[in-house]
């Protein structure tokens, strides 16, 4: 999925992990911390029960090649080391967000899902729903969800002027 996530949206950043959004009530489970963490500001390991351990091939490998491996349940989210940058999400301070979650924990019984800020490189954080929208339509992004609304890009008209954000902003 993190492939997928930086090959659609966020080119080329395959080093970074994203950070996990986890339901605080299922936050225990998955990783080593001792309190909630609603803004996205502690790093803890991934709990030991859920990381998969290297095979001897896979220990020796460096660099970009390293970080190919699989390293957890929820490798998207596992840095190299087991750990993550850990956001939770409360039912009270969050409804919406947290029911999103719970939904996607019912189904695919698994409370955790990536967080990455929503922007594309050289661009500033969205702010509105037009940037929100705009962001979805310059990106290779399948939905976006914004309050009740559920966007299907097959279903959009592509914007009537509109510049490519990749020719745009100068990469590394």
């Amino acid at each position: 999925m993190q492939e997928k996530v930086n090959r659609k949206i966020k080119p080329p950043e395959s080093f970074r992990p994203f950070a996990p959004l986890v339901l605080n009530e299922h936050i225990f489970e998955y990783f080593e911390i001792d309190r909630e963490s609603p803004c996205m500001l502690p790093v803890a390991q991934v709990a030991a029960k859920n990381r998969n351990k290297p095979t001897e091939g896979q220990q020796r490998l460096t660099g970009l090649e390293k970080l190919k491996v699989a390293r957890s349940e929820l490798p998207a989210v596992t840095h190299v080391d087991f750990s993550a940058r850990i956001q939770s999400v409360d039912a009270g301070a969050n409804s919406d967000y947290h029911r999103l979650i719970a939904a996607f924990y019912r189904k695919y019984s698994c409370a955790v899902v990536i967080n990455t800020s929503f922007n594309v490189r050289g661009e500033p954080i969205v702010c509105s729903s037009q940037d929100a929208y705009r962001c979805f339509m310059r990106t290779d992004m399948d939905y976006l969800v914004m309050g009740n609304y559920l966007l299907d890009k097959s279903k959009q008209k592509a914007l009537a002027s509109d510049v490519d954000w990749r020719r745009e902003f100068e990469l590394d």
